[in-house]
């Protein structure tokens, strides 16, 4: 009997594994229309306060130039806070964008 108990969790667990959300990469276009080159570019779900690693790595973005931009943080998360640091230093912050419905991002300068 511990035998077919076993199997029938075993089964279960199986059949509730594709109920659960998945992780992906999520992948959109970084579009800067700004006068400054964007420095570093950090994200993190709303749902932390602390941000991950600068997604450019040594990479930047001139004014007017596009970048595509992967999230490949294992994340099921969709909203997101995003942290933009320009070559000067300045600082730009939006949060709550949501990244799974997000083809292309473009950052201005504020008006």
């Amino acid at each position: 009997m511990r035998i077919h108990l076993l199997g029938g969790l075993a089964a279960l667990a199986l059949i509730a594994v594709p109920g659960l959300a998945m992780a992906e990469d999520v992948k959109f276009s970084l579009i800067n229309n700004s006068a400054r080159a964007i420095k570093n570019f950090y994200t993190s779900p709303t749902t932390t306060t602390d941000w991950q690693e600068d997604v450019l790595g040594e990479d930047t973005i001139a004014p007017g130039t596009t970048d595509e931009i992967t999230i490949a943080d294992g994340s099921t998360q969709c909203v997101y806070d995003m942290r933009f640091v320009m070559d000067d230093g300045a600082e730009a912050i939006e949060k709550g964008i949501d990244i799974c419905k997000l083809s292309s991002y473009t950052l201005s300068d504020a008006k």
